[in-house]
Formats: structure tokens, sequence, C-alpha cells
């Protein structure tokens, strides 16, 4: 009866017809281990033998199809046994969480008071010092002072439109100016057209009322 090869889920496979190797990695933080390169001697001798048929067309290209047959089965038996023993041999990094069944490393993932994995079970002291982190910097925007530049952008001007960029010259604008500091362009108060009188807003080329041009 064939032994069964047991397998997990956390793994990728690097196999190529010259020989073998896996890596392994932790479901929770992505970190992991790769098996070294395992060399197969039939993948390379029929490596060779097709570079020799491409050389002297062909002469030895039956020798090449009777390696690539001896490969499905042979590099699939290969194969196997290679996988078996990177299991073996990498399973004791990890371990397979009971609650949710990820796979995780035992160096930094695995929560070995609780016996589960640190998603499931996380690190009470860990979490206080991130917590405390996290209630330092909610403080510091609570009580952060509002810069003297800053002062007219406070909530009694919020009804006011506020532009980002100059209506004339696109420039940037850092504050809630009057005018632009590099066209010198008015940026607060009405915009009236100058044939009727109407309110019109200061990017207008023509009077939406009458029609007129806005020089």
């Amino acid at each position: 009866m064939t032994e069964e090869i047991e397998f997990v889920s956390n793994y990728s496979d690097l196999s190529t017809d010259r020989g073998f190797q896996f890596e392994f990695h932790c479901n929770r933080c992505g970190s992991g281990y790769r098996t070294p390169f395992k060399a197969w001697a039939v993948g390379t001798a029929s490596s060779v033998l097709d570079t020799a048929s491409s050389l002297f067309g062909g002469i030895f290209g039956a020798a090449a199809d009777v390696g690539e047959r001896v490969r499905s089965a042979g590099w699939q038996r290969a194969h196997d046994e290679a996988f078996t023993d990177a299991v073996k041999s990498l399973k004791p990094q990890f371990v397979q969480c009971p609650r949710c069944s990820s796979w995780v490393c035992r160096k930094s993932c695995w929560n070995e008071r609780r016996g589960l994995c640190k998603d499931c079970a996380p690190d009470m002291g860990v979490e206080m010092s991130a917590a405390q982190a996290s209630r330092s910097v909610e403080e510091a925007w609570a009580h952060a002072a509002m810069a003297e530049e800053d002062k007219k952008l406070g909530k009694e001007n919020w009804r006011q439109t506020i532009r980002a960029t100059c209506p004339n010259c696109e420039a940037p604008l850092d504050a809630n100016a009057k005018f632009c500091p590099e066209c010198g362009a008015k940026l607060k108060g009405e915009f009236r057209c100058p044939h009727c009188e109407a309110k019109i807003p200061p990017t207008a080329k023509f009077c939406p009322e009458c029609g007129g041009k806005i020089e």
C-alpha cells in the first residue's frame, strides 16, 4: 500500500525539470523558509540531450524522447519524495491554530501561553502598548493649539467658500487670504458684472445675466 503524503496549504512549489525546491510561509506575517535546491539527475541529463539534439540536427532526438517519457513518471516520484522531506524538515517551524486553522510561524505569530495564533490570542502587552500609543495620538490632536496663520480657518469662517488655488493664476493658496500672493488677484468679496452689476463667479468670462464680456 502506498504511503500517504502529508501536505499543508502554506507553501509554494518552486520545482523545475532540473530539481526541486519549496517555500513554506506563515499565513499571518508572510515570512517563512525555503528549502535548498535539490537537483534531479535525470532532469539534468534530459536537458543535456535536448541541447545536443538541437546542435546536431536531431541525432539524439530519440534518446531525448526516452528521457522525457522517463521524466513524466520518475520526476513525479522524485518530486513526491522531495516534498515529503521538505514538509518533515520545516513543519516544526510552523503550527496550525486550532481555532482558525491558519498555519503560523512559531517564531513571531504563535502565542505559546494560550496555545493559539496571535490573531486569535494577541499578546496583551503588545496590545496595551499599541492602545496607549493610539490614545496618546488622540490626546495630542485634541490638545493641539491652532497655529496663528491657521486661525483664519476657524469655524466662524467655515460658511465662506475657501479657495485652494487662485482663480486668476492658479497658484496654490496656503491661507484664507483676501488677495493672491503671486499675482495680487482679489480672492474675497463679491464680483459683479461691469455692464449690469449682476453678481458673477470670479472665473466668469461672460456675465450669466446679460451676456456681457468680462475683461
